[in-house]
């Protein structure tokens, strides 16, 4: 299958210095929270084939986070109502590629898994810090839903060695403050021989240093707290893109950055 690109990338905050130090946040304007880009047909189709014959790999739900997910869900609606591509009706939706969505309030985390391109993990305060409690990931970079799900975050980021307990205790604090209404985001930045969306690696597995890291792999990842179950929502609008797609000032960053750190940044 031929791999799932963008022509280009669209954010990359990364490029101004003082963002590219964990956790580099800045404020999300409500309207930028959900994108829909020149991939969204190609990875809506990858989501719908994921979520149809790898369910247990990429959708994680506990008990106790169902009320936050069907929260997000309506979260997500809103907003796409009040966008024009798509169309909103009230027992299913319209995508922009013209596919048909049953809004299916019981499996809140599947129906979002094939509205929109972005990923999302739920967040709720346990006794070690927030807690992953629920996600649909079709998208993971590296990592497992499996070995995350009901872990806090700093488990969650152990195998990662810029989480170190500075930025781990910055972390916290910024999921405690975060408020209702006022999203935040960031973006890493990734170098990849693989540009497969669905790339799962578990904690054990050693990381193959990439021969030739052709292709670049951004996520823009927004934080926003639902104002009902005080959940945190993480999500994940994966783009990658061949490195000759790069602007020239997002290829000078990028070597700037793997010239003074590891293969991934943020």
């Amino acid at each position: 299958m031929p791999p799932i690109l963008q022509s280009a990338l669209p954010f990359a905050p990364w490029v101004a210095p003082h963002l590219r130090r964990l956790p580099g946040i800045q404020p999300l304007e409500p309207g930028e929270w959900l994108l829909v880009d020149d991939a969204y047909g190609a990875q809506m189709a990858e989501r719908a084939r994921l979520i149809a014959t790898r369910p247990e790999a990429v959708h994680a739900l506990a008990p106790e986070a169902r009320p936050a997910a069907q929260e997000l869900l309506e979260q997500v609606l809103q907003a796409l109502a009040a966008r024009a591509d798509f169309d909103l009706q009230p027992g299913h939706a319209i995508r922009p590629d013209g596919a048909r969505v049953d809004l299916d309030r019981d499996a809140p985390l599947f129906t979002l898994g094939q509205l929109v391109q972005e990923d999302f993990c739920l967040l709720q305060p346990g006794p070690e810090g927030h807690v992953l409690t629920g996600a649909i990931l079709c998208f993971p970079a590296s990592w497992t839903l499996a070995e995350k799900f009901l872990r806090p975050l700093v488990a969650i980021h152990q195998p990662v060695p810029e989480y170190d307990a500075g930025i781990s205790a910055r972390v916290q604090r910024l999921f405690d403050a975060i408020r209702p209404g006022q999203p935040l985001w960031r973006a890493n930045v990734l170098a990849y021989a693989d540009p497969a969306l669905h790339h799962p690696r578990r904690e054990s597995d050693p990381r193959t240093p990439a021969q030739a890291a052709d292709f670049v792999r951004s996520e823009k990842q927004g934080l926003l707290r639902l104002p009902e179950s005080g959940a945190v929502v993480f999500s994940i609008h994966t783009v990658v893109v061949r490195r000759e797609s790069l602007t020239p000032d997002q290829a000078r960053a990028l070597a700037e950055m793997e010239a003074g750190q590891p293969r991934e940044v943020g």
